[in-house]
This record gives C-alpha cells, structure tokens and sequence, in this order.
C-alpha cells in the first residue's frame, strides 16, 4: 500500500497493512512496523487502540523499551498527559541505573538499564514497545519495574505475538496491542497477506 495514497478506515487495525516485509535479508527482523508511523492518521489511531485499556486512570508513567518503544511510548504518554522514562540499551544513560540481563528476539544476550529515580514503590507503570516477539526484552523491562517496587499496570505493543514468552505476558498482565484476533495465525507465521501487495519501489 502506498503510504502516499493509504487511505484511513473505520476498520480496527486497517493501519496494519501499511507495514512493510524485510526486505534487507535475516539479520532483520521480519517486518517494518514502523512505515505505519509515517501516515499520520495511522499513528493516530495505533495509539488510540493502544490506549483504549488503559484510560480507567490506573497507569502513574510510561515507560518506552530502546528504542522503538520509545516512540509508541512517548506518543501514549502525552495522549494519557502521564511521564515516560526511557529502558535503555546498557551503556546509554548518564545517570545512576538499574540493569537487567535479557536475550533478545535474534537470540543475542544484552543488558538493559533504567534511571533509579523514576520509580518508587506502588507506582503504576505502563510498558510499552513496538513489538513483542519472544517476549524476553519486555520480561526484563518487567523486572527492572518491579524490582523497584513499582506495579507494571500493562503491556503494550503493535503486536504481542502468541510465542511462550507472549502468551506469558497476556497471561500474567493486562495488556494491549492492535491485532484483531483473526489475523493472529499471519502474525504469528510472520508473513501477511497484506504483502502481496507491497511494493518496494
């Protein structure tokens, strides 16, 4: 679909087909969500849908994983007129941090870290990324929250796919993403119909 000419719909998610396939071989991930941040009625309502579980007041801060999540989470933030903290790939942050080991969706082991002074005990955080693959970059985020004594009130991302790690966040959190329940198996197989239709050029 071209971005030029996408055209918004009432449909929930319609926003979804303006992703775009990997293009650039397997040392990517899968796909682009992020083309759909291009066209500004897309975002608008990615965020809206994000959001929508969310505005019972039960949410103190966001917080946005590095670094994509840092886009969606911000974008939340404001619309929820809460703060955001950034999650950081380790090494990033001037500040005194917390830190916590993870493997990431390509299998690579990493260190992320957090500011100590955002979080006190009970504060109710939102956790927002762009995409949940395996679910080992969010669990972590997870754990920096609570480790701190703060209550993650939710999980948040485009696509929250039903792998062991997924489907352990939907479990134990409430949370959010923009899939309709019926294209879960293309999410999921990682490949959409909606490509048939891309064109790179």
């Amino acid at each position: 679909m071209d971005l030029r000419h996408a055209i918004a719909s009432p449909e929930r998610g319609w926003y979804l087909k303006l992703m775009a396939p990997n293009v650039k071989g397997p040392g990517h991930a899968w796909l682009d969500p992020s083309r759909l941040y291009c066209h500004p009625q897309a975002l608008q309502d990615c965020i809206e849908d994000l959001v929508q579980p969310f505005q019972d007041g039960a949410v103190d801060l966001v917080a946005g994983i590095d670094a994509m999540g840092f886009i969606l989470g911000a974008a939340i933030a404001s619309f929820l007129q809460k703060g955001f903290v950034a999650i950081r790939k380790a090494g990033h942050l001037c500040v005194e941090t917390i830190a916590q080991p993870y493997r990431d969706y390509s299998g690579r082991d990493k260190l992320m870290e957090m500011r100590t002074d955002a979080i006190v005990p009970g504060l109710r955080v939102l956790l927002v990324d762009q995409w949940v693959e395996t679910g080992g970059t969010m669990r972590a985020a997870v754990r920096l929250v609570e480790e701190q004594g703060g209550v993650v009130a939710g999980v948040a991302a485009v696509c929250i796919e039903d792998s062991e790690g997924g489907s352990w966040l939907k479990k134990h959190y409430k949370w959010a993403h923009c899939v309709l329940p019926h294209l879960m198996p293309q999410f999921n197989a990682h490949y959409l119909d909606s490509f048939q239709a891309f064109d790179a050029t």
